[in-house]
């Protein structure tokens, strides 16, 4: 077995792609046509992007969705960059909510938070060793 994928449900997934464009330097990999699913390249993992409806359409008991207002969800989503404070202003100048400042962890990691346009917990930290 191996990690293959993260999806996250959205309400505007072309807007999200766009979103993680402009604030994290990422590449799309596509948009489907009907836009409810989008992904980014990002290495050997793909990050992925799927509507609310699509999502809701998945589990006909219904889901929980993240709210961009409430507290931070009990996930996240790590991306790791050699410039963490440079990433993280990036971030904030194209609209991610700041969290935490860029700050170094006694393990020796430089790690800062921000969230996304839906309320998306985002980790922007240094590479480990």
């Amino acid at each position: 077995m191996r990690y293959g994928y993260t999806i996250v449900y959205v309400a505007d997934v072309a807007a999200t792609l766009n979103f993680y464009e402009r604030a994290f330097g990422l590449s799309r990999r596509f948009l489907h046509e009907s836009g409810q699913y989008g992904e980014l390249d990002t290495g050997a993992t793909t990050l992925a992007f799927s509507r609310h409806d699509l999502a809701g359409s998945l589990f006909p008991g219904g889901y929980t969705p993240i709210q961009a207002g409430s507290s931070p969800p009990g996930i996240e989503l790590g991306l790791v960059t050699e410039d963490v404070a440079g990433a993280y202003e990036r971030a904030v100048a194209a609209g991610a909510t700041p969290l935490k400042e860029p700050a170094q962890k006694p393990w020796g990691q430089t790690v800062g938070y921000v969230r996304d346009l839906n309320g998306v917990l985002v980790e922007l930290c240094s590479p480990m060793g």
